[in-house]
């Protein structure tokens, strides 16, 4: 996880749009929020693939658009591509899109066989039986 919050970090001047969160919601849970307002669910596309998860943003022109004649427009419309260096085993559970928001949960799953396992140590009268092999074979009497 340190790799996205680093990823952030390094990101241009110019690449600040949309604003964005990441918070940790659990042990190995986190969220990643980014301030959509004025983009539909259907305007936004997000994908994932080797440890790097790519949000887009492009507004379809709604008619009648051109003919609107704005005084101030503070409101971003433009499109944008966001992305984040995902730390290994780290995979998206779900996103949501609620009050401007789009909201995307991560969960670091490492696999079975990486994670660290204890191996039992026997004492004493439990100890196993080791059998032992001679590596000259025996002679018959």
């Amino acid at each position: 996880m340190v790799d996205l919050i680093e990823t952030a970090l390094r990101t241009s001047a110019s690449a600040h749009y949309p604003p964005y969160d990441i918070e940790r919601t659990g042990d190995e849970a986190y969220r990643i929020s980014l301030a959509v307002s004025g983009f539909a669910p259907t305007d936004l596309e997000i994908t994932t693939g080797d440890n790097l998860l790519v949000i887009k943003g492009d507004k379809a022109s709604s008619e009648g658009q051109e003919s609107r004649t704005f005084l101030h427009q503070g409101l971003a419309q433009r499109a944008f591509e966001r992305r984040f260096e995902l730390a290994d085993h780290v995979v998206v559970k779900g996103a949501a899109h609620a009050l401007g928001v789009l909201s995307i949960d991560l969960v670091r799953e490492i696999p079975e066989a990486l994670k660290p396992r204890q191996v039992p140590i026997a004492w004493g009268a439990d100890r196993p039986a080791l059998e032992l092999k001679s590596a000259q074979p025996r002679k018959a009497a």
